[in-house]
């Protein structure tokens, strides 16, 4: 569970704008929410690497491309600096950037949408992690960068055997990228499976109604199907289902409380009381 913290006190810009209370994240069974600032460095860019949305504001725009890589590099091994420039080339280079040579050289404001998102990629790959995480990498970039970026993420998938959690919103992107989703909703998991699941078989009400805002070219009509009414305050949540207001398949049993995840089928999870109950009354007849 996470919580938002009170304003940081003069003296005290270090601390962080919220807090996790409970739960656990745990990689290799280590729990990440146990370890320290210094064991947390360890893993940060080694084990689990981070992708941002917008890349102009995540590279240092008084600090080259050059030394942002190799600087990435020599914290965490105990490389030359030649050699770090060395590998800065090649990552440059597998990204699908040219004149990875020159680029080392150039200042994040020389760059395009795309190349500075591409550096970011390289970057986040530069010390190969079990662990990709990209926050919305392609939203603020046009459909054929867009479709470059994901071909490379592909590429490097592959060839480094990296994990890769995105967070998005395009639907479009998760049917091209992801082999399964977790679909959220008030920060919560309301839906999971695969990517047939989630596209063919959704369960959630939610889940059905984001479908149905997305255009489609076999659509005959022009106008698309917007989710009614809005969220709730992720400071005042309900104790009941926080789509309830929202749902055009709600019953009385919505009602009672937060519905948790169950099976709908192979590994496919739905929190939702109508799911179960429609479920049930199957079962019956």
């Amino acid at each position: 569970m996470w919580k938002n913290c009170d304003s940081p006190l003069p003296g005290r810009s270090d601390r962080p704008p919220g807090e996790i209370y409970s739960g656990e994240v745990l990689l290799d069974e280590q729990n990440l929410l146990e370890l320290n600032r210094k064991e947390l460095r360890e893993i940060r860019g080694k084990e689990i690497a981070f992708v941002f949305q917008d890349p102009l504001s995540s590279l240092n725009p008084v600090l080259s491309i050059g030394t942002q890589l190799t600087e990435t590099i020599i914290a965490h091994e105990r490389v030359t600096r030649d050699a770090a420039r060395l590998r800065a080339v090649d990552l440059l280079d597998r990204v699908g950037l040219p004149g990875p040579e020159k680029l080392l050289h150039r200042y994040p404001f020389q760059l395009s949408g795309g190349m500075r998102q591409r550096v970011m990629i390289a970057m986040a790959l530069s010390l190969h992690p079990r662990i990709l995480i990209a926050d919305e990498p392609t939203t603020a970039l046009d459909v054929t960068v867009q479709a470059q970026i994901l071909a490379e993420m592909r590429r490097l998938k592959r060839e480094f055997g990296t994990a890769i959690l995105l967070i998005t919103h395009d639907l479009g992107v998760v049917a091209e990228l992801a082999d399964s989703v977790a679909v959220m909703y008030a920060g919560s998991i309301v839906e999971m499976g695969s990517i047939q699941d989630i596209f063919e078989r959704p369960g959630h009400p939610y889940t059905r109604a984001l479908l149905k805002s997305v255009p489609r070219l076999s659509q005959s009509s022009t106008f698309l199907e917007p989710v009614k009414g809005q969220p709730p305050s992720m400071l005042n949540l309900p104790d009941n289902c926080a789509f309830l207001p929202r749902c055009p398949q709600a019953k009385s049993v919505c009602y009672e409380g937060k519905p948790q995840l169950q099976a709908l089928g192979y590994h496919h999870l739905v929190a939702c009381y109508c799911v179960g109950a429609e479920r049930q009354e199957a079962i019956m007849a």
